[in-house]
Order: C-alpha cells, then structure tokens, then sequence
C-alpha cells in the first residue's frame, strides 16, 4: 500500500472517531433537552406539577367539611402516596391552635377576621386568596313546626333557637343581620362551630337555628330550610392561605391549587357555597 493511501486511512480513521464522539454528545445533549420537550398533547413534561408526597395537614372550617372531604379523597387520587389529614372546627379556635403553635400546612377560614388573627401573627407564607363564599339559613326540624317564615319569627316565645358563638364566623354573620333587621334573639346555647349548632336541630334539642345554606344542604332530610333577605346583608368570604413554618408545603401549595382550580370550584359550588 502507498503512502499516501495510509494518510488517507489515517485521516478517515480520525474523522470516524470525532464523528461517534459528537454522535454521543448530540444523543447526550437530546436525552437531558427532553425533559422540556412537548409532548404527544403538545405540553412540555418539565412544566408539568411536581410531584408531591407525604401528610397534608388542612385546618379548615367546620362548614367545610363534606367539600374539603371529597376534595382531599380527589388530592389523594391525583397524587399517589399522599393523604389528606383534616382538623374541622371553629375558624377562632382554629386561628388559635396556628399561632399557637400546632403543626398545620394550610389554614381555610369562614372569614376574613378569623384569617387576619393567622396573618397578623405572621404565621402565613403568603397573602391569603378568597376562594368561596357563604351565606346565612335557618334550619328547621323537618316539616317546620315552629313555622318559621322569616329571621323575626324566631324572637317567637317558646320557639328554642341555637346560634353560633359571637366569636364564630357564622355567629357574627347572624348577629350582623339581626342587627341589621333590628331584632334583638336570646337563643338556648351559644354554639362553637357551625355544625354543633346544625346538630341540635338534628337531635331535636333546638327547634331551629342560624347555620350556612352549605349546612342545611349537607344535612338533607334532617332538617328544613328557610331563606331569608337579611342573610344578603351578612355574606361571609372564604379566605385560605399557605402557612409559614408548613411541614409539607409543597403538598399545601398542590392542594389549594386544587380547592382553586375549576374541579375544586365546581365541588364547592354544588355545595352550595357561591363564587367568589
């Protein structure tokens, strides 16, 4: 063979290596590019949520019980290896258990008031978002025997009415409309949430009280609701909001997307509870 062949040899030999050496920077390069690339439904996996795992511990409103419920089983679905942990009660002694120091990921209240005790501590991570609303009902026992007609029969002699305590969003809500009907009610008890003043009803202990129409929905066949006006004048906003020392806070972050998104709202709204 000539000499000249070898160098020619030589030079294809080289050019061969040099070619498999960019081959695997290229493949190299297109396997770490393709966590950012579209997919088949043309959405980019890297901008797809982060997958969260873990305990998610939600305080919320007694009136949110049946909704965060179904909502937290749903959580669950959408994310493997993730439960859902509830403390339901009254949004001031909620807000007191937080800046108390009881772990908790994320904080729902049934009102803004309830919300700023949280804030003002300095215990949210960030600005709290309306996501829901709620208005006022009576609950009745079924077939309404204290014919309850409007919130001024119930200042009727005899007529055994529980409320929610003044310091409980659905007591101030109720205090607000019947200050503003000027009506002036001394019910049997003073309840701590909402769904301890729904129960009396159901056990036959009150023969009505002043509850969320989300209760009275909830409660179905136990109870009788009746509507009225003054209740438009007493609206309570839904507040929640990411908590700052959050154990599992990306998993809070995923579930209040969650109560957000048009999934959650549509839970919440066949609730009975109104847009924001």
């Amino acid at each position: 063979m000539t000499r000249p062949a070898r160098r020619t040899l030589s030079i294809a030999g080289a050019s061969a290596a040099a070619l498999l050496v960019l081959s695997a920077c290229s493949s190299s390069s297109d396997s770490s590019g393709s966590a950012g690339s579209p997919d088949d439904s043309g959405k980019s996996s890297a901008s797809s949520s982060p997958k969260v795992s873990g305990t998610v511990t939600v305080f919320a409103a007694a009136s949110l019980k049946e909704s965060f419920t179904a909502l937290g089983q749903e959580f669950e679905k959408q994310h493997p290896g993730t439960e859902v942990s509830f403390n339901f009660g009254g949004s001031d002694s909620l807000a007191a258990s937080i800046t108390g120091g009881a772990p908790a990921d994320l904080f729902a209240a049934a009102s803004p008031k309830t919300m700023k005790i949280v804030s003002d501590a300095q215990d949210t991570a960030a600005s709290p978002t309306t996501f829901v609303r709620n208005q006022l009902e009576i609950a009745t026992l079924p077939g309404n025997p204290g014919k309850v007609a409007s919130l001024k029969d119930l200042t009727k002699s005899g007529l055994k009415v529980v409320l929610c305590d003044k310091t409980v969003p659905c007591g101030a809500a109720a205090q607000k409309a019947l200050k503003a009907s000027g009506l002036t009610l001394t019910p049997v008890s003073y309840e701590q949430d909402v769904k301890s003043a729904l129960t009396k009803v159901e056990l036959k202990e009150a023969d009505a009280a002043v509850v969320y129409k989300t209760d009275v929905k909830a409660a179905g066949e136990k109870v009788q609701g009746v509507e009225f006006p003054e209740s438009a004048k007493a609206v309570n906003d839904y507040p929640i909001a990411l908590l700052k020392d959050a154990p599992n806070a990306a998993a809070a972050r995923a579930f209040i997307d969650l109560v957000k998104s048009a999934e959650g709202q549509k839970v919440l709204t066949e609730a009975g509870f109104l847009k924001p």
